[in-house]
């Protein structure tokens, strides 16, 4: 197991989820523009987290991912692993024979170190991670009602009132109210 930076990204961004929940999903986009993280790499990492049943996602306007399990019953091991696993060693520069050699003489160090370092990892819960940030005093924006912007603009906002239609169907009542 190696700490990368997949796995960095991927637990600060189930933080996010488990930050923002309450408001509803959580979408990519807001995660994204907030820990400046590419929408394409999110979408591969919640792909993974996906399908090892950490995140649920919902489709549509106001869609995004809620946890798919209770925050206190996912480990940092849990995220780390779900998102390394489908990885392989293919891209180490190093000669199958080197390899080889080299585990036989570190095999059980390096071992022993996975074992200690998942170990760790499985003690840290995502419920605590939030509980640090909420006590360091992380701000938390919990999204408004998609409609809720809409009724804070006000039409005779200035002085002047917006008489455009909302709708097609407003726009040709339009038309037949004036012929």
């Amino acid at each position: 197991m190696r700490m990368s930076t997949k796995g960095r990204f991927a637990v600060t961004a189930m933080m996010e989820v488990a930050l923002r929940e309450r408001g509803g999903p959580v979408s990519l986009a807001g995660i994204g523009s907030r820990q400046n993280m590419s929408l394409s790499y999110l979408e591969q990492l919640f792909s993974r987290l996906r399908r090892h049943g950490l995140v649920e996602s919902t489709r549509g306007p106001g869609g995004g991912y809620t946890l798919g399990r209770r925050a206190e019953e996912i480990t940092v091991a849990d995220i780390i692993v779900a998102v390394d696993s489908d990885d392989d060693d293919s891209g180490r520069s190093e000669a199958p024979a080197a390899r080889q050699v080299g585990e036989s003489l570190t095999g059980e160090l390096w071992g022993n170190l996975n074992a200690k370092m998942i170990e760790f990892m499985d003690e840290i819960t995502l419920q605590s991670l939030v509980q640090e940030q909420l006590a360091k005093g992380v701000p938390v924006d919990v999204k408004p009602a998609k409609r809720s912007l809409a009724s804070k603009i006000s039409n005779t906002a200035a002085g002047f009132r917006l008489s455009a239609p909302n709708s097609v169907f407003a726009f040709g009542r339009s038309f037949a109210s004036s012929t």
